[in-house]
C-alpha cells in the first residue's frame, strides 16, 4: 500500500493529520515588530532563531515566526492563533511589564518559553539577557573614571527591561553616593533614530552628561552622529558604551564599547526548556527554569574621555 501511495505521489495531509493526532509538532516564534526591531534589531533575531531551529529539529519540530503587526495587540494576536492551533508551543520576546500573553498561556497549561521577564512573579518558564549584569559593570566602568553625570537610554516604561535597567542604573547611583537625575533618563524607542533624538535632547541639558550608557542596540549609531553634530567626539569628549555588538555598530569610530553574547547558544538553551516542558506534557505547568543570560563586555575605546 505504501509502495503504491508513493507511486501516486501522495503525501498525507498534515491539516487532516493534525486533526487527527492533536499536535502540529510546530513551534511558534512571536515577535513584535512594535518593540523587538526596536531593542535589539534584525540581526539579533536572525542569529538567536538559527539556534533555536537548531534545538528543534532534532525532536521533529518546525519553527514559524509570527509577527505582530506594529500597534497590534499582542494577547488578542495570541488568542487568534492558539483557536486556530497554530502551534503545540509558544516561544515569546518583547516581553511587556504587564504582558497578558504570560498569564493566558500559563492559565491554559500551552508550554511556553519566554525571552524575557514581566513584572509579574509568576511561575512560567523564562530565559532573559542579564541586564542587570550589563548595566551594574557598565555604571561600574562610568564611576571609575570620575563619570558622575551618566545619560541612561532605556526603552519605555511598557517593556519590562526598561524597569530592570533604570533600577539597576539607580542602585549604582547610590552606592557611589549619587542621587540620580531624572533629566539623564530618556525612555524611547533605542533605535538609531531615537538614539540621535535622545543624545541631542541630553546634551542640551544646562548640565549634559559626561558619558551614555545606551540600552538599545543601534541607539549607538545616531548617538554618535548627534554629538559629531554638536562638536563632541565619542571617546573624547565624551564616554559612550552600548548594549551589544550590533553589526550597524561595528563601523563606528571609535570602536564601541558594549557587551557580546552567543546568540545560537540561546537560542539552543530557549529551544532545550520548551522541548524539555513538552515532553512533560501534562506535568509542564509545574516545571519551571527562570534564568539571567550573560553577557560579556568588550572593552574598546567609546568609553574613555569626558571627564
Amino acid at each position: 500500500m505504501l509502495e503504491a501511495a508513493s507511486a501516486l505521489g501522495y503525501t498525507p495531509n498534515q491539516f487532516g493529520r493534525t486533526l487527527r493526532i492533536g499536535r502540529t509538532a510546530t513551534i511558534g516564534f512571536m515577535l513584535t515588530l512594535e518593540h523587538d526591531s526596536a531593542v535589539h534589531g534584525d540581526p539579533f533575531f536572525m542569529a538567536l532563531l538559527e539556534g533555536v531551529q537548531a534545538g528543534l529539529v532534532d525532536h521533529g519540530l518546525d519553527l514559524v515566526i509570527l509577527l505582530a503587526r506594529k500597534g497590534e495587540d499582542g494577547e488578542t494576536f495570541l488568542r487568534r492563533h492558539i483557536a486556530r492551533g497554530t502551534a503545540d508551543g509558544w516561544l515569546l520576546s518583547g516581553t511587556l511589564y504587564e504582558d497578558a500573553r504570560i498569564k493566558l498561556l500559563s492559565e491554559r497549561h500551552i508550554p511556553f518559553v519566554a525571552l524575557g521577564r514581566t513584572g509579574w512573579v509568576g511561575d512560567y518558564s523564562w530565559i532573559d539577557l542579564d541586564f542587570e549584569g550589563v548595566v551594574a559593570e557598565a555604571m561600574t566602568l562610568l564611576l571609575a573614571d570620575g563619570h558622575r553625570r551618566i545619560g541612561l537610554v532605556t526603552p519605555p516604561a511598557a517593556i519590562n527591561n526598561s524597569h530592570i535597567v533604570v533600577a539597576e542604573y539607580r542602585t549604582a547611583l547610590a552606592k557611589a553616593g549619587l542621587a540620580a537625575d531624572e533629566a539623564l533618563i530618556h525612555r524611547g524607542d533605542t533605535d538609531e533614530h531615537d538614539g540621535e533624538a535622545a543624545t541631542r535632547e541630553l546634551m542640551s541639558l544646562e548640565q549634559p552628561p559626561t558619558s551614555l550608557l545606551l540600552m538599545g542596540e543601534t541607539a549607538p549609531v545616531g548617538a554618535y552622529r548627534a554629538l559629531r553634530s554638536i562638536g563632541r567626539e565619542p571617546g573624547r569628549d565624551i564616554a559612550v558604551i552600548g548594549l551589544r555588538d550590533n553589526p550597524m555598530c561595528q563601523a563606528l569610530s571609535p570602536d564601541l564599547t558594549c557587551f557580546t553574547l552567543d546568540l545560537n547558544a540561546l537560542g539552543l538553551a530557549l529551544a532545550g526548556e520548551l522541548v524539555s516542558i513538552i515532553t512533560i506534557e501534562k506535568d509542564s505547568h509545574s516545571r519551571t527554569t527562570q534564568k539571567r543570560w550573560p553577557l560579556k563586555i568588550l572593552l574598546r575605546k567609546s568609553h574613555r574621555g569626558g571627564v
